[in-house]
Formats: structure tokens, sequence, C-alpha cells
């Protein structure tokens, strides 16, 4: 078995602007990348409600640690921006943020440029999307998955061939009946298909992820692996919350399960798994877990 590598020191620059003039703030971007390494994959991350780009750093310290390029958007509802709930692009903030990962993908020149001794040493074939929450939804939509209208027919393919594989963490599942009267009222948006989410995707789901969303129960985070076609892997979290054990943020005030333990698990399996799907043949996929934090199984 290989053993995980050992860590390298990462420069990370924030904030860099990306223009966008049709969004009405420009985009405010992170890049963390490893000092050392060439042909380095790139990991875009999509964070969750409220966040921004200086949030999970849990993972993305780890992922550029060893080997990756990890680019962070800050979405339009984050509390750093303090968009008014009145603003006119309240309702499409789910559609800007697909929008805004792709805006990087756009942009990786100038990110790359934008960064001391990045130049260079980007391997553009392997890109994956990554996302917590609503970030997993938003990354989901670059995986192939689609929102349903009112009538259930499948809206835009918003699918980008750039992107070779995908992390989903705490992804929201199916709409409709399953969505709590709140939650159909405030985000029609959610209300996915994933029957056209054909990209290789590892889905993250806590076993005590109990969401006001959803009228379902926690196993509504596992929708995404069991709708979905292809090759897919699904990580159950026992005991894991919302938060999945502190993925958000080092101090403990950002989650109600914390568990380094857990975050621990996520940081390594993801790091295999991305590995592997991206065809970096130095990881062990599937990875060992141990059996009182969780249960991976594939398809």
């Amino acid at each position: 078995m290989h053993a995980m590598p050992e860590p390298t020191p990462v420069v990370s620059v924030h904030p860099l602007t990306l223009p966008a003039p049709d969004r009405g703030d420009d985009l405010q971007v992170r890049v963390s990348a490893p000092t050392t390494g060439h042909e380095l994959p790139v990991i875009v991350f999509s964070h969750g409600f409220g966040q921004s780009a200086t949030n999970y750093a849990p993972l993305a310290d780890f992922w550029a640690s060893h080997g990756f390029v990890v680019i962070q958007p800050t979405h339009l509802d984050s509390r750093t921006l303090n968009l008014p709930p009145d603003d006119p692009r309240t309702p499409l903030i789910w559609r800007i943020r697909v929008d805004d990962l792709k805006r990087t993908l756009d942009r990786l020149d100038l990110l790359e440029s934008s960064v001391p001794g990045l130049a260079g040493r980007l391997d553009r074939s392997r890109i994956a999307v990554a996302g917590h929450s609503w970030g997993a939804q938003t990354a989901s939509t670059l995986l192939g998955a689609r929102v349903l209208d009112a009538d259930g027919n499948p809206g835009e393919d918003m699918s980008d061939p750039r992107i070779k594989a995908g992390v989903l963490l705490a992804v929201t599942g199916r709409g409709g009946a399953d969505l709590s009267p709140f939650a159909a009222e405030h985000f029609p948006f959610m209300s996915p298909s994933f029957v056209d989410m054909t990209t290789p995707a590892l889905v993250v789901a806590g076993d005590q992820d109990d969401s006001p969303l959803s009228v379902r129960g926690p196993d509504w985070f596992t929708d995404a692996y069991h709708l979905s076609p292809g090759s897919k892997s699904l990580l159950t979290l026992f005991g894991a919350e919302h938060s999945l054990g502190g993925i958000s943020d080092y101090e403990a005030k950002a989650t109600t399960d914390e568990s380094p333990e857990r975050v621990a698990l996520i940081q390594r399996l993801t790091w295999a798994y991305l590995r592997d799907a991206l065809g970096l043949k130095d990881s062990v996929w599937p990875a060992p877990v141990e059996s009182t934090l969780g249960r991976l199984e594939s398809k």
C-alpha cells in the first residue's frame, strides 16, 4: 500500500479578483498551491451557504499540501458580501454560483500567473470540482446534475467537460415531496435530477445529518449516489451531522459534531479518491475506512 506522502509547504494567495461585469460584484478567489511539484491537478471548491473562500481550510490546506492546486471562489451568498435579501440577484444566486465555478476555469491563466511560482505547473487535463452543502449542489451541476422546473422537466445542462471528477460533501437530495414546506417555498432550485450526472464522483454523507430542508432524514444526502449513473462511491460517516466533523474551519464553534478523526478520514479519502479518479496511480483506492468511523461503497 502506498503511504500518504509527506505534506509540502503551501503558498496561498487571497483575494485574487476576476472581473465579472455581468455579476454586479467582481469574483474574489483564493488559490492555494504546493511550493513544489509539476503537472499539478486542480480542485475547484464551492463553499456552503454564507461561507467564503477563506473557509474550509482543513480541506484546502490538506489537498494543497498533498499535491493539488485548490481554487476557492467566494459566492454572492457569502456573509462577507452581506447582500441584502431583496437584492435582485438573490433568486439567481444558485445559478450565479455555477457561473462562478466556470469563470474560475475560464480564467485559469490569470489565476496561475497571479500566484508566485505557479506558472506552468498546472495539469489542465486533471480538474475536479468539490463542494459542501449548497456548494455540493453547485458542484453537482458541473458533473451533470440538472435542476427540475415546476413541471418536473430537467432544466439546462450545465455540465462542464473540463471537470473529470467530483467530491460532493453533504449534497442535498431530491426535491418535490422530499422537501420541507420551508425549503419548497424558499429554494425552488433544490429539485435536482441526477440521471445525467455521469461524471465520476465521491458522495460523502453523515448518518446523523437530519436537515430542516427535507422531511426524509439523513438518507436524503445519499440520493446523488443512488440516483446517478456511472462510476460513483459513497462514504457514509457514522455519527456525522451536516458539518461532517468540522470540515469548514479549524475552530470548533463552526461545527455541531466536532471530530478530528472524521475530518482526517475525509481528508485522506477525498485525496485518494481524486488522485485515482483523475488517473494518478499513486493512491490506493478504494482506501481503507475504520469500521467505527464509516462505511465506503462503490458502484
